[in-house]
């Protein structure tokens, strides 16, 4: 019958691109079996699900279902773009591609690249509090979230992070005289979001880095926010970077990422999401490999921070 459905489309739609027809096939007979129950119970769900493709040719049906998965899994890959990363940067570095491992309870996700990887982590409740007045013509809400976490490299040094996450939101809405008649104008004051973490190797508190990502937005916001990597005599400034710097990519969501630059120079940068429908679980991180070892455990380490940071950002907007 799959073979049967996808015969049947293509005939039908003489006039849709067959690039638009291959990904819906192959996301109804492929991706969405997939995601739900995992691939060992694909083709069994499939053989399941059509009975009498027991009448028909098994080894033709396979054969035609495994291209077409093949065919677009290419296409994919092809038209994936990462960030556009810094010229020196790039040369000066690998991609080194992020597992993002199973996050625990009371844990956060179990990050690993290269040679680092986070071996030991505690994340707090997520804490909001709401106050309006009496009609909720206005509102405020405070959200607060803390976590940290151990890196450590091949070498055993270990980088101990402490992070601190906080959104102030308040915003003014009209008041509901009648059915669909408001008196007021809704009006946001103020979206602020503030994130700190500090950084020290093997606890040595005379040398702590912090990593600072502030934004503010609305009517009474007073600046449009900072984000930088600091020991108090090194900075590093932090800015955004995407797949579409240089319009080559035409995707609806392009890759997001950072870039860390200290005087016009490259030297970390970390995508945490990979563009498109299916963008989770893409990171990528670039280290300048001219650091010291203590530097790249540093850079590796806001790094982490930065993906743990954006991962409920990105899956709270898809």
């Amino acid at each position: 019958m799959a073979s049967l459905f996808c015969t049947r489309i293509f005939e039908n739609l003489n006039g849709i691109n067959s690039y638009c027809c291959t990904i819906l096939i192959t996301f109804t007979f492929f991706f969405l079996p997939f995601i739900k129950i995992g691939f060992r119970k694909l083709f069994s769900v499939i053989y399941c699900q059509y009975s009498f493709l027991n009448q028909l040719n098994m080894k033709s049906v396979l054969i035609r279902l495994f291209s077409l998965c093949i065919a677009v899994l290419l296409v994919i890959h092809v038209d994936a773009q990462n960030i556009v990363v810094d010229e020196n940067l790039a040369a000066k570095s690998e991609p080194l591609k992020v597992k993002m491992g199973a996050q625990g309870f009371g844990k956060i996700f179990k990050w690993k690249f290269g040679e680092y990887a986070v071996v030991a982590s505690k994340a707090g409740w997520v804490k909001t509090t709401t106050k309006s007045n009496l009609f909720n013509t206005k509102t405020e809400s405070k959200t607060t979230q803390k976590f940290s976490f151990t890196m450590c490299n091949q070498a055993g040094d270990s980088a101990l992070v402490n992070a601190a996450k906080n959104v102030e939101v308040k915003a003014v809405q009209g008041f509901e005289l009648f059915p669909n008649f408001f008196v007021g104008e809704n009006e946001l004051k103020l979206d602020s979001k503030n994130f700190t973490a500090s950084i020290n190797i093997n606890r040595d508190t005379t040398d702590t880095w912090v990593l600072i990502m502030n934004s503010e937005w609305g009517s009474e916001s007073k600046n449009t926010g900072n984000a930088m990597l600091t020991n108090g005599t090194r900075k590093f400034l932090i800015f955004s970077a995407s797949s579409n710097k240089n319009g080559t990519d035409k995707r609806n969501f392009p890759a997001q990422g950072y870039e860390l630059i200290e005087n016009d120079h490259a030297v970390l940068a970390v995508q945490y999401y990979g563009g498109g429908a299916m963008g989770l679980n893409k990171n990528i991180v670039w280290i300048e490999n001219t650091q010291d070892p203590k530097m790249k455990l540093i850079l590796a380490a806001a790094a982490t921070a930065i993906m743990q940071l954006k991962m409920d950002d990105v899956a709270g907007a898809e």
